[in-house]
């Protein structure tokens, strides 16, 4: 069988596959040309992360298609429902890249309550020439440490973000319409480790709360944070998204940045992927990054070895 692996695949992943009796191709093929290769190539698997959308138009023109993979968390750019409704197996590895994401939620935090993406820009500019003044600039950062998170989202994601939280010794709180109760177990390296529960709370008590907040729920329809959430928050709170597109509204964002309202901003994702707002890139309390959350080598590792291991399972066991 040959796998398609169109928006790559870690090199244990294709190891761990080859191993398995399968071909893997690792050709970046163009999204409206899809369908016409892996007709052509006879691809019974393709494997996506989040660039190549597996739609109705695809799982139709592909008869052959037998198991469609997503490398990470969210499935918002394949079809589920319909697929597996064709005889189509779909796959994702929710755990592979929870604390990559939760690392990056830190990488902007703290980029955030130090200025680091406003003095990144202008040292090169002033560092030689204004010093001092840029000294100044940055001279009224705050601690994480004794802060409040909101997490919104109490997942695998949204539980690796509290424990490093907890970590730094802030407090925690979370809400989330699925999850009521949680144990998060926080690993320390000598193998001793703490559990920790959490009871999530309305999200309307969360926004009040929280002096930072970070997101991880799925694409849905309408905002979670937008015009009406922006006005019960406190007064220079810091939003991390690094979950998905659409759940800020932008609009609102920079609307609440320019207020001051909202001190700073971390965005790994936008509305508009790939082009965000021209409004979004250039504004200076907010820290970017192109949707690279589980972009580690090891969650990459992680992921490519799982997918694998999932898809010759699948083979073994049902014979696909």
């Amino acid at each position: 069988m040959k796998v398609l692996a169109n928006d790559g695949i870690s090199k244990s992943g294709i190891k761990a596959l080859e191993k398995g009796g399968f071909e893997v191709i690792t050709t970046k093929v163009a999204q409206e040309q899809v369908a016409n290769y892996i007709n052509s190539n006879n691809v019974a698997v393709l494997l996506v992360r989040s660039a190549t959308k597996v739609r109705q138009d695809i799982i139709d023109n592909c008869p052959g298609l037998k198991i469609i993979g997503r490398g990470g968390v969210g499935m918002d750019n394949i079809d589920v429902d319909y697929a597996r409704n064709k005889g189509i197996h779909v796959i994702n590895t929710p755990a592979s890249s929870s604390e990559s994401v939760a690392e990056l939620v830190f990488a902007h935090l703290f980029t955030g309550v130090r200025f680091l993406h406003d003095s990144n820009r202008n040292m090169p500019l002033e560092g030689d020439s204004n010093f001092d003044g840029l000294k100044k600039a940055y001279a009224n950062g705050i601690e994480l440490r004794g802060k409040t998170l909101g997490i919104i989202g109490f997942g695998r994601i949204g539980q690796a973000v509290a424990k490093m939280a907890l970590g730094l010794g802030m407090k925690v709180i979370a809400a989330d319409k699925f999850v009521d109760k949680a144990e998060v177990k926080v690993d320390f390296y000598n193998g001793q480790f703490i559990n920790v529960e959490f009871e999530t709370e309305p999200l309307e008590d969360l926004l009040k709360h929280s002096d930072f907040i970070t997101l991880h729920v799925p694409s849905q329809e309408g905002y979670v944070i937008g015009k009406d959430e922006f006005e019960i928050l406190k007064d220079g709170v810091g939003i991390i998204n690094c979950a998905r597109g659409g759940v800020i509204d932008e609009v609102a964002l920079v609307e609440a940045l320019d207020n001051e309202k909202v001190a700073f901003a971390g965005l790994d994702v936008f509305e508009n992927e790939p082009k965000p707002e021209i409004q979004i890139l250039m504004h200076p309390k907010i820290s970017l990054t192109p949707h690279i959350g589980a972009a580690t080598l090891e969650a990459q590792d992680r992921i490519g070895t799982e997918l694998a291991y999932q898809i010759i399972s699948l083979l073994k066991t049902e014979k696909v």
